[in-house]
Order: structure tokens, then sequence, then C-alpha cells
């Protein structure tokens, strides 16, 4: 069995590491932070991102992707999308990695500027192809303590999907196949912004009407960006779609939600950024998927809304005025 290395050691990272190495798998994991390698390999724990998890003896962790990456057969990429080019840049100096390693992206995001999804970015970084991904309504801190979950691996190959479905399917983690790698993504990263939108009406305190209309349009306009971008409409009724929406939208555990919900508490968003642990993907996300879908010429009402309140100083409550007052339309 070859040797699993997971590039990033946040809360998912972490989660992932954890229960492939509980299946008695050897995980290398990278890190950025001395201080996250020096509590994985000591204490058994990732006290700033995943604090109170106990972690598996078979987790080794390093800063030192020569430590990590040369002797893997299988590499996950669980890091932001922000910070993926610039990993990969340092892992594509082991050339021939390409010819003996699979490879699996856990990153949820559109990159700002090029507009590219997580596989495209290590797709173009690698050189390679047949990158599967992977989705589904799965908050970190659930996973890690044990509760059950499923999510879904999408490839081109299937031979890579099955191969990534066996390593991380367990008693605890349910995985399904498909083909859809375009829509799979969409939604992992669609769903963050429609988070957001979620958490501040929850903030606002708009009642569940409200919010399972906004859940519900929301998951309209992430399948109206998904098939304009060549996305398989009946994915976003699956776990990466809907699954993944209605997860973030509605736990406490969200990190999006959360930012949407101290926002429309009044706080700025530098402030709310700055005193989380992780990132909150949607909050450049946002401005990614408008971008995207000024190329493709789709309506994205809510997402614009949303950066209208993140970033130009939109009242919450006049967003949701907005949103209402819109020209009617049929469903």
């Amino acid at each position: 069995m070859s040797n699993i290395a997971v590039i990033g050691a946040g809360a998912w990272g972490t989660t992932i590491a954890n229960l492939l190495a509980g299946k008695g798998r050897s995980v290398k994991i990278w890190a950025f932070e001395k201080e996250t390698v020096e509590n994985i390999n000591r204490d058994k724990e990732n006290k700033v991102f995943l604090p109170g998890i106990k972690l598996s003896g078979n987790i080794f962790a390093s800063d030192d992707l020569d430590e990590i990456v040369p002797s893997s057969g299988h590499i996950i990429c669980a890091i932001p999308t922000k910070f993926l080019r610039n990993v990969l840049k340092l892992i594509s100096e082991y050339r021939d990695l390409p010819n003996k390693a699979s490879i699996l992206s856990a990153v949820k995001g559109i990159e700002k500027g090029t507009l590219l999804r997580p596989s495209q970015i290590i797709e173009k970084e690698l050189g390679t192809k047949d990158v599967a991904v992977l989705s589904g309504p799965n908050l970190s801190k659930e996973i890690a303590s044990g509760l059950p979950a499923a999510s879904v691996i999408a490839c081109g190959n299937k031979k890579t999907a099955s191969a990534f479905q066996e390593l991380l399917s367990s008693e605890v983690f349910r995985v399904y196949t498909g083909e859809d790698v375009v829509g799979v993504e969409l939604g992992g990263a669609l769903k963050n912004v429609i988070a957001i939108a979620a958490g501040i009406c929850d903030g606002l305190g708009l009642g569940n009407n409200a919010k399972s209309a906004l859940i519900v349009r929301g998951l309209a306009e992430m399948a109206r960006l998904g098939t304009a971008c060549g996305a398989k409409k009946e994915t976003f009724a699956g776990l990466s779609g809907i699954g993944d929406l209605m997860t973030t939208c509605q736990s406490s555990l969200s990190r999006n939600h959360f930012v949407g919900e101290q926002i429309a508490k009044g706080r700025r968003l530098d402030d709310i950024l700055s005193s989380m642990s992780g990132v909150a993907e949607g909050v450049e996300t946002v401005i990614s998927a408008i971008d995207l879908a000024r190329q493709h010429k789709v309506e994205l009402p809510i997402a614009i809304e949303v950066k209208n309140v993140l970033f130009e100083g939109k009242e919450p409550k006049q967003a949701i005025i907005s949103l209402m007052t819109r020209p009617l339309k049929r469903e």
C-alpha cells in the first residue's frame, strides 16, 4: 500500500488524514504552520484548526514538502483556493509526480482572476490529467467526531474515482462516484456564497420562510451557472449540490454562514475574517462567481447582493429589499 499525502492541515485536510489513518493507512500531512506540525506530531491534535479531536498515530506532519510528496502514491489537496497555485508550483518540482501519483482535490472555490476551478489549476500546474474531485455536505468537526456523512468523488477516469472511493469509504464516511467534475466543483464553490446570504438571513432574524426561499433560489442560481459552464443539471440535486447547500446554510459550524451572520449584526468584514482560524471561501468566490456569470451571460441576483454587502457597503436589509422587489418572473 502506497503512502498518502494530504496537502493542507486545516480542519478538512486534518479530518481527511485522520479518516485514512483510522483505516490503518500511513498518512503524511503538509502544514504551512510549524506550530500545527508540532501539535500534530507531539500532541496528536490540531489545536488551531481542529481542536478537541484526537488524531491517529499513523499521521506524520511536516512543513517540508520533501518529506511529504516524493514517496506518495496518492495526493489529496485540501488548501484554500487562493493558496493552491503557489503550493502546486512547489510540488511541480517533483518532475515524475504526474506519472506515479493519483490526485484528489478537496478544495472548494473558483480562482480569482483566472476563474479556474481547483482541478483545472492542479492539471495546469502539475501537468497531469484525471484529477478527481471530492465534495458534499462534509462539516469537518462532525466527521472528525465520528458522525456519519456522505460525499461524492467525480472524475473523468472511472478507475481513479473508484480507487479514491475505496480509499476514503468507511463505516462513518460513505463515498459515491460520478463523472460530472464541473458540476461537483461548482456546487461545492457556489454554495458557500449562498451560505453567506443564509447567515445574513439568520443574523437579521428573517425567519424560516425567507431562509427556505433563499436556499431554493440559491440552488437555482448554482444550477443556472453550472449548466452554462457544462455541468449536468441533475448534479445539483445531489450531495455536492442541494446536500452541501442545506448543510452549509443551516449549520453553526459553517464558516461562511458565520460570516453572513456577523455581517448582519454590524461587524466589519475584515474584523470577522481576522478573528477566524479557517478560511471562508465564499468571500472570494462571490467575486469569481459573478465574473464567471458575466462571461456566460447568466444572472446571479443573490450573489450580486452578497457582493454588494461584503464589498460595496450596502446595508443587509436593503439587499433583501432589492432581491424582493426584482421584476416578477415565472419559477
